[in-house]
């Protein structure tokens, strides 16, 4: 349609979202479905959490606030920045967006001239090509497949940088395969990124807290302060606080980046609610047990899912490091038939016809830029992950 802006021509529509949407449809149709293709914890938002935005709304805090966030929450995440990860900023040198989604868009429109590279490691989550390529920017993805634990080796990156490279992203632990680098592999990473001192580093640091088996995290400015003037470090309330539909991110960065980011922010949406910001406060500066408690939770059915994906015909399924997905390979049933008489050429005919036989969602590796695999977000009961895998169990014993 001519009338729409030809920036829709660079980009896709969300292959998660997609995938979510459609299990939705198929279960208000009557079907059972079990859908795995969503980043959302199951469990609930804390109760003093949930109890802090209803105090603002009774006293009255349901105005505009200051674009970039209020003052308490900007003092909470400094805080946390100062506790959690050795660093320190002042408050102008963080901002509070509308999501960790909007944060990152707005840094890559703030910065991105046409022709600039972003260095994009793969597997990656699908927002990050498509947000550079509204910005005008090129994606340089770069292929960690399973043999390097889906990770970023310091030789490959030493391979994509260009002189047009503005930024590299890392998402540690990752979304969508849940990998997370050591502290030596990231020291390894950043040893490279000093020598390029014309690249700046964005750290999509999520699912910092839900890392398991004793896993320490760490971040790339804390690995190696020397890079602190030209890294964004990009966090959010949405995982480890079950707090996705608040929409609440945040970033530390250098001040002239984030007052640039604020000047998008204040021409879009202005800024997050004021209701959902009171809120975070309470949650960065309120108790944190919760979340051991829910990490124990989602650790055994890490467990559960790996251990069962592993006995289903065709499949290979790596354990992760952290957050809530695996990432398993489907490689062992490309050109096999299902039942249906349908062929398996690649992910996404496999996770179509999974969907379509067995009624479980999941979102195909392609999407997120290496396959064959397929994501599973084990973010939901362990009932119906038990339930889901022995569907997929049976679904690739049936492939022939």
């Amino acid at each position: 349609m001519a009338f729409l802006s030809a920036a829709l021509d660079r980009v896709k529509p969300s292959a998660t979202i997609a995938v979510t949407d459609k299990a939705r449809a198929l279960k208000a149709a009557g079907r059972n479905v079990i859908g795995l293709g969503a980043g959302e914890p199951d469990f609930d938002t804390p109760a003093n959490i949930k109890l802090a935005a209803i105090h603002a709304i009774e006293a009255g805090k349901t105005k505009y606030t200051d674009v970039g966030g209020i003052p308490e929450l900007k003092e909470a995440i400094i805080n946390k920045f100062a506790r959690e990860n050795g660093l320190t900023y002042k408050p102008n040198q963080v901002i509070v967006g509308t999501g960790g989604k909007q944060v990152l868009y707005n840094a890559l429109m703030a910065t991105i001239n046409p022709g600039d590279e972003v260095i994009i490691p793969a597997p990656y989550w699908v927002s990050y090509p498509e947000m550079v390529a509204l910005a005008g920017g090129e994606s340089v993805p770069v292929v960690c497949p399973a043999s390097t634990g889906f990770k970023l080796r310091p030789e490959d990156l030493e391979k994509a940088i260009t002189p047009k490279t503005k930024w590299v992203i890392l998402c540690s632990p990752s979304n969508p395969t849940g990998s997370a680098y050591t502290k030596s592999e990231l020291k390894a990473i950043t040893d490279v990124l000093v020598r390029h001192p014309h690249v700046w580093v964005m750290t999509d640091d999520m699912y910092e807290h839900l890392v398991y088996d004793d896993f320490v995290f760490t971040t790339a400015a804390q690995v190696e302060p020397s890079l602190y003037d030209r890294t964004l470090t990009v966090n959010g309330v949405s995982k480890a606080y079950c707090m996705t539909g608040w929409r609440i991110g945040y970033a530390g960065g250098p001040a002239q980046l984030i007052k640039a980011m604020a000047t998008i922010q204040s021409q879009s949406t202005s800024n997050p609610s004021s209701i959902a910001q009171w809120a975070s406060v309470e949650a960065l500066n309120g108790p944190q047990d919760f979340i051991a408690a829910n990490n124990k939770v989602f650790k055994e059915r890490r467990d559960l899912v790996v251990s069962m994906l592993n006995q289903a015909s065709g499949i290979e399924c790596p354990r992760p490091e952290g957050a809530f997905y695996v990432y398993p390979s489907c490689a062992g049933t490309i050109g096999k038939k299902a039942p249906s008489g349908k062929l398996i050429d690649n992910d996404e005919a496999f996770v179509t016809e999974l969907l379509e036989s067995e009624g479980v969602a999941v979102v195909q590796g392609s999407a997120f830029g290496l396959g064959p695999a397929f994501r599973i977000s084990y973010a939901t009961k362990t009932s119906d992950l038990e339930d889901a895998c022995k569907r997929i169990q049976r679904f690739c014993g049936n492939l022939r």
